[in-house]
């Protein structure tokens, strides 16, 4: 076992340390002496991105299966009883370029909680019947994220902004490509993906680095190595305003504006993180007080920006009254130029702060440190501190921003997807062109 740790200062003494076992595991652990709680999380190399179209949602099938039984602990009630039977809280998520499973327990259980996850990761059954049964849940989680239009619209502009490629696509799959998927296409899939050297875990709590690293190489150190698939690239193609329109019919509608933004390893995504924070991120944020405050169009509308390896979004998201979608669309896009100009200095500083404590309170929550080192060592290859964050953002001047802004913030990068009772798409694209 060969072992690299880094004990810079921060607002912890030692933020992390790291060791590698000689299967190619990453070993972190965040020592946090003032909680009782202890968090556990795995991060693999596997998602949507890593699939062909026609399996497409075999990540996600993965991940479900993993719940579903295991060679000591057969049926799933076994699996759940044990992390319910000390207290605990354990669950997984699969994106596009990330699958993770964790658990958060007690200190005392942590023991348990590491058997569970390394169980359920080498010894899961995938046992047929359980399949078909699994497979039927997972065309019902399709139907309830087509049935509601506020998920919708959010695949919409995925689709719009990624057309034909793994991040336009539903992480989760079709109805058709999820019926199509065999048990030999999981179990071919996990052989490759689900692979030490793709994988990392983090450990945040009160813990010693060396017992911790002892405990997961008892666990894992027989984990045979693979050749993981590689990710499909972005391909962006766009050179005018795109808008795409599904027809349903409610009571609100629901849109989505986006602009293409930066990937995780762009040197302005810092920059761009704060614009987000100014226009659409919390309840002084631009958008709230225009949109929601001052016209009175919309409960729930925010922005949110996406980073991915290669490329990233920001996106703007409003629920609206049909026939407000108009003045909404106009606000909206008024908020998004007005962004284009300087940032004054006070507003500069509330969302510098914002965005600061934020970062900070992450630290008081084991599964929140678990998640801030795992998922940047298995997507970045390095780690960034709070502090060293910190220390970014407040080096951001009202000229970075500017630039930024304006560097992205272009009509023919512009997207709009609308979910509602509307037939034609040609009344947005106008919208767009003005």
């Amino acid at each position: 076992m060969s072992r690299r740790s880094n004990r810079g200062a921060g607002l912890m003494n030692r933020m992390y340390e790291k060791s590698t076992l000689t299967n190619g595991l990453r070993v972190l652990t965040v020592p946090m002496p003032q909680v009782r709680s202890v968090s556990i999380a795995f991060y693999l190399g596997a998602g949507s991105r890593y699939e062909v179209e026609e399996q497409a949602g075999l990540s996600h099938f993965v991940e479900h299966m993993l719940f579903k039984g295991t060679r000591r602990r057969p049926k799933a009630q076994q699996i759940s009883e044990t992390i319910d039977g000390i207290g605990g809280f354990m669950n997984a998520g699969t994106d596009r370029e990330i699958t993770s499973y964790w658990a958060k327990v007690a200190r005392p259980h942590l023991p348990i909680a590491l058997d569970l996850l390394s169980d359920m990761l080498l010894e899961s059954l995938f046992e047929p019947d359980e399949m078909e049964r699994e497979r039927k849940v997972i065309l019902e989680e399709i139907s309830s994220i087509n049935d509601s239009p506020a998920q919708r619209v959010d695949l919409l502009i995925d689709e719009v902004l990624w057309p034909g490629q793994p991040l336009g696509r539903d992480v989760g799959g079709t109805k058709e490509s999820v019926g199509a998927i065999t048990r030999s296409d999981l179990l071919e899939y996990m052989a490759s993906q689900y692979a030490p050297n793709n994988a990392v875990v983090a450990v945040a709590g009160d813990l010693v680095h060396d017992e911790v690293v002892a405990a997961v190489q008892g666990h894992l150190d027989g984990w045979a190595r693979s050749k993981p698939l590689s990710w499909f690239p972005s391909v962006n193609g766009q050179t005018a305003p795109q808008t795409r329109l599904k027809w349903q019919k409610t009571e609100q509608a629901h849109l989505c504006i986006a602009f293409r933004g930066l990937s995780a390893h762009h040197p302005d995504r810092y920059a761009l993180d704060l614009l987000n924070v100014i226009l659409g991120e919390g309840m002084s944020s631009r958008l709230f007080l225009e949109i929601r405050e001052r016209r009175g169009l919309a409960y729930d509308v925010h922005s949110y920006v996406s980073h991915f390896q290669d490329d990233g979004a920001v996106t703007v998201y409003a629920g609206v009254d049909p026939k407000n979608i108009d003045s909404a669309v106009e606000g909206i896009l008024g908020e998004l130029y007005r962004l284009k100009e300087p940032i004054p200095e006070g507003e500069l500083h509330k969302a510098k702060e914002m965005t600061k404590g934020r970062l900070m309170l992450r630290t008081e929550d084991t599964r929140s440190m678990a998640g801030w080192v795992g998922g940047q060592e298995l997507l970045m290859g390095e780690i960034k501190s709070v502090d060293e964050i910190v220390e970014i953002v407040d080096a951001l001047s009202a000229e970075t921003l500017h630039r930024v802004a304006n560097d992205l913030l272009l009509s023919e990068q512009m997207s709009l997807a609308i979910v509602g009772p509307y037939r034609s798409e040609g009344r947005f694209q106008r919208l767009l062109a003005a």
